[in-house]
């Protein structure tokens, strides 16, 4: 008797595909709802990429530009923590310095999305209870979101690469770029499908994903911030620290690839062993039981409690990135030198009154829309409540519609200030300390804050959104994404000044050292007023859910 007809062998085998039955049509419904989300974040990844290429090959057009840059980077031990070091002075070695960093991060974020969505969120709302009474194996959700997200990994490898080797990029360091960012999507898909088992929320499986990718990103910060060369046993720690090691248009290592491929494979192995020994809607992380007497006190009470965790994790990290960021701008002139058009770009985010004010004025800007990403996120947890089915009983009884859509919008609006005025703190101290400079503390908190405003407005538009057209809340991301995109490229694109005004931070004064006059602020507040409003009293007399 062969193996191939061995009772056992052919039970395991028959019990793996009745496990696995429906994966296929769970993948399509899979792909089918991420049918925006994922190629628009590939599109966007790519573009990027692409941009960043023609960028370094226009303003450092020479070797000699290119080596200072790369010297003068990896002087700082700032900017190596936030960006990693530069391996190389070629065009391709600076042009994925920064996208290195930035892509792994971002599709570490899409992926934990996708598989978080497609598993936890489906079982938390109910509906992974009603597939599952069909034809449909126990461990085929986790498989089609692991597909899922592995699908648009796959394309983001895809598109980042062509797009460096349209650019004219050599194909070997292209790819190593592509399948490194990729492979870190795919070790975080797999760090959330484990976190998706032990939670029985999907909130929180978000936020243990996000804390790994966090100790992810300082553990290879840390190893970076003290060496040059990547050789730190911490960098080497890191999920993060692989992607960079692989060293693209530097001598490719292609073999640290396997380091996060093995790490994917444990991680997904360990995620399945747990699913086959759950019930659906449970964790092994066991909800803790509340009190015996209710202390939410009201709306207010009740919105602060849901919202305390993700207000939490955004003020620890913009704390972080203000302290890091600011100790970055002490080196600014150095790290620019005599290179016009760099100097120009940073004028465009951030003013021409010096270059020290110009960049503390464009990393304002920046946590300005940062910002506005946690406020159409948190705007978004009301339509969350919605769509669960936990906000209805909430409203059958004595609390108004306006009462509790305000319990949540006061921790939007307030949390905003709050992440502002922490990342100018963090940003004013550190860059205080590196210059000398203890005045420099009030400056920056004044800057950040100055963003309010339009932070404010993009929170209205989603209430708006959320209030008008509620089945089409996710087009509030594509909103925040877009001004995110406009901000961050347009100036090195150099884009015309009716798309730069598209974005409500362009109307803003660019402090510290521009002038600051009220009409701007009163405008855009008054709009995220008349926003908010409007999007209130549609909500009060549409239908829930």
């Amino acid at each position: 008797m062969t193996a191939a007809t061995h009772p056992t062998t052919a039970a395991l085998r028959g019990g793996l595909r009745h496990e696995l039955t429906g994966t296929g049509t769970l993948l399509r419904l899979a792909l089918r709802r991420d049918r925006v989300l994922i190629p628009v974040w590939a599109v966007l990844l790519a573009t990027l990429a692409a941009q960043s290429a023609v960028a370094v090959a226009e303003f450092y057009p020479t070797a000699a530009e290119r080596a200072q840059v790369a010297e003068s980077s990896n002087a700082n031990s700032s900017i190596r923590a936030l960006y990693g070091p530069v391996f190389g002075h070629s065009q391709g070695a600076l042009s994925v310095w920064e996208l290195l960093t930035m892509g792994t991060v971002l599709t570490a974020i899409v992926s934990m999305v996708v598989v978080v969505r497609h598993t936890r969120e489906e079982e938390e709302t109910g509906r992974q209870e009603m597939i599952s009474s069909a034809v449909v194996g126990r461990r085929a959700p986790l498989t089609a979101a692991l597909l899922a997200a592995a699908v648009a990994d796959a394309a983001i490898a895809a598109l980042v690469s062509l797009a460096l080797i349209g650019t004219g990029l050599p194909a070997a360091g292209s790819l190593a770029t592509g399948l490194a960012i990729g492979c870190a999507g795919l070790v975080f898909a797999s760090f959330a499908a484990l976190a998706a088992q032990f939670t029985e929320s999907a909130r929180l499986a978000k936020g243990l994903t996000g804390a790994a990718l966090g100790a992810a990103f300082v553990l290879r910060a840390a190893g970076d911030s003290g060496t040059a060369d990547g050789s730190s046993p911490l960098a080497w720690l890191s999920p993060l620290g692989w992607a960079r090691n692989v060293r693209p248009f530097a001598d490719e290592r292609f073999l640290v690839l396997l380091l996060p491929l093995a790490l994917a494979v444990v991680a997904t192995a360990a995620a399945y062993e747990l699913a086959g020994r759950r019930d659906i809607g449970a964790g092994f992380l066991a909800t803790r039981p509340g009190p015996a007497e209710g202390r939410i006190a009201g709306p207010y009470g009740l919105a602060w409690r849901l919202q305390r965790g993700s207000l939490l994790g955004w003020s620890v990290g913009f704390v972080l990135a203000g302290l890091a960021f600011g100790g970055m701008v002490d080196g600014a002139g150095d790290l620019l030198g005599d290179n016009e058009q760099s100097r120009r770009i940073i004028e465009r985010m951030g003013g021409a009154e010096g270059i020290t004010d110009a960049f503390l004025a464009a990393l304002a800007g920046l946590f300005g829309m940062i910002a506005a990403v946690y406020a159409a996120g948190a705007v978004l947890r009301m339509r969350g409540e919605e769509t669960s089915g936990r906000a209805e009983p909430v409203l059958t009884g004595a609390l108004s519609r306006p009462r509790w859509a305000a319990g949540h919008l006061l921790i939007v609006f307030v949390g905003s200030v709050v992440l502002l005025a922490l990342a100018g703190l963090g940003m004013g101290a550190s860059h205080a300390l590196t210059a000398g400079e203890p005045g420099a503390v009030g400056r920056v908190v004044v800057a950040t804050l100055a963003q309010t405003p339009a932070v404010w407005l993009l929170a209205g538009v989603t209430v708006l959104i959320f209030g008008v057209l509620p089945r089409l809340s996710a087009v509030a991301w594509a909103l925040v994404t877009g001004v995110l995109v406009i901000g961050w490229i347009g100036p090195t694109l150099e884009l015309p000044q009716w798309v730069m005004n598209l974005t409500p931070f362009t109307h803003l004064p660019k402090l510290p050292g521009g002038e600051a006059t009220a009409a701007p602020y009163l405008w855009l507040s008054l709009f995220a007023v008349a926003a908010t409003a409007v999007g209130l009293a549609t909500f009060r007399r549409r239908d829930i859910g």
